[in-house]
């Protein structure tokens, strides 16, 4: 019954992936009706997964870090084809899975450098907020670039309300505030007018129906399109890897270490079956036609729930299929219900932001500059090399040789290559 609990718990704290990585992907210029069943595959896949080989109470679904750079980075910003993104996806997961099999993560996770993880967090964070704000009609085009939505159109005060709600519950620690949060406004949406005169939500025909699997977003990838552009596309690539691996990494630690999942001699009971379970979850999501699939942090209010094995995944992978019944009403939630989720998850990336502060100067300006170039263009793979070349830089100037790793090295030649062919390609 405890397990059954902490499922049903667990769910309601990440159900609102199903609104929020179809919108995402949407932008992209893939159906949102395709993404919502690609993502309730990948997360009934991911978390079952999890659940019968790890035998951890860690539910997966797509990342929404990984999400927001696939469409608007990758194919919206950099023009590549979808097919193309997902080929960069599958790459990344194939080499997570592969590196789960060995014992290099130790190293790899002590050679990397603490500021540019913090600045890959803090960058994409201020991004998904970005988007977010602008997406509930909170922030718009100007000729100033971007100025504060009227609050005169109905569609910003509702999302401004579902922000505060979506806030007050999160502080409040409501497992389930991120859903809470869209199905009220979602509601609301129903009866508010828009600026076209239409109400903001439209009520589908039918509540549930059938549930249709497109089948031509399997395997959708394209590796000679991969192939053409592999200089540009390599760090892309590496991108998706690295995030994935200290996400994931930094998920399962915190939550195994919270249920007091740990050995005798006090680490935590993360093998090889965790981080393949996760890395393959990756390759089976890409192959079902969606974005990076990780473990997520939601899996801790289930924990706390007292769920302590893989039947709280068994329940969690369930529920996500059960829901797929349900796909007209997840298609009818308007973007301005989703809007404020992003906003606060964003803002949530960005709440160690302040800690920064306290850090010496080479600790803290890598961080700060890939928060400035990603929130003024928009472009997080320009913010992340130029993050990596300035902290390199300010190594060799402070004389801290000892942290000049050779990961760090050979990913600044990677993204230095990235910074030459992008401006060739813009030029």
């Amino acid at each position: 019954m405890r397990e059954l609990v902490a499922g049903l718990t667990t769910f309601g704290a990440m159900a609102y992936i199903m609104a929020v990585n179809p919108a995402i992907l949407a932008m992209a210029g893939l159906d949102r009706h395709d993404m919502i069943m690609t993502t309730i595959a990948a997360a009934v896949i991911g978390t079952l997964l999890m659940a019968l080989w790890a035998n951890l109470p860690i539910a997966l679904a797509p990342a929404m870090s990984s999400n927001i750079v696939f469409a608007q980075i990758v194919v919206v910003h950099m023009g590549v084809p979808p097919r193309v993104a997902f080929t960069i996806v599958l790459l990344s997961g194939l080499a997570f899975t592969l590196l789960s099999l060995t014992n290099s993560r130790g190293r790899i996770i002590q050679g990397f450098p603490e500021p540019i993880i913090d600045g890959i967090r803090f960058a994409i964070g201020a991004f998904i907020a970005r988007i977010g704000m602008t997406t509930g009609g909170l922030a718009i085009p100007s000729h100033e670039g971007l100025a504060f939505g009227s609050m005169a159109n109905p569609t910003v005060l509702l999302c401004l309300g579902g922000l505060v709600m979506a806030l007050v519950l999160t502080r409040a620690r409501v497992p389930a505030a991120m859903l809470l949060t869209i199905v009220t406004v979602t509601v609301l949406g129903a009866f508010i007018p828009g600026p076209d005169g239409h109400t903001i939500t439209h009520i589908p025909a039918r509540a549930a129906e059938w549930p249709r699997y497109p089948t031509h977003m399997l395997f959708p990838f394209d590796f000679h399109g991969f192939a053409d552009h592999l200089l540009v596309l390599v760090p892309v690539t590496l991108y998706f890897f690295l995030s994935d691996f200290f996400d994931a990494t930094g998920t399962m630690l915190a939550v195994t270490r919270r249920a007091g999942l740990e050995r005798e001699d006090g680490q935590p009971v993360l093998g090889r079956a965790a981080f393949t379970s996760d890395g393959a979850a990756s390759v089976i999501g890409s192959s079902l036609g969606t974005c990076t699939v990780s473990a997520y942090l939601e899996s801790l209010v289930g924990v706390e729930a007292g769920g302590r094995t893989g039947l709280v995944g068994v329940v969690v992978a369930v529920l996500f299929a059960l829901s797929s019944f349900f796909w007209p009403l997840i298609t009818a939630i308007p973007a301005v219900a989703t809007a404020p989720v992003l906003i606060v998850v964003g803002l949530d990336m960005l709440s160690g932001l302040p800690l920064v502060s306290r850090s010496t100067l080479t600790e803290m300006m890598a961080p700060l500059l890939m928060v400035v170039i990603t929130l003024l263009t928009g472009n997080f793979m320009i913010s992340l090399a130029c993050g990596l070349l300035l902290h390199t830089a300010l190594m060799v100037a402070g004389r801290q040789w000892r942290g000049l790793t050779p990961m760090l090295l050979g990913l600044d030649a990677v993204f230095l290559m990235f910074l030459v062919l992008e401006t060739r390609m813009q030029s």
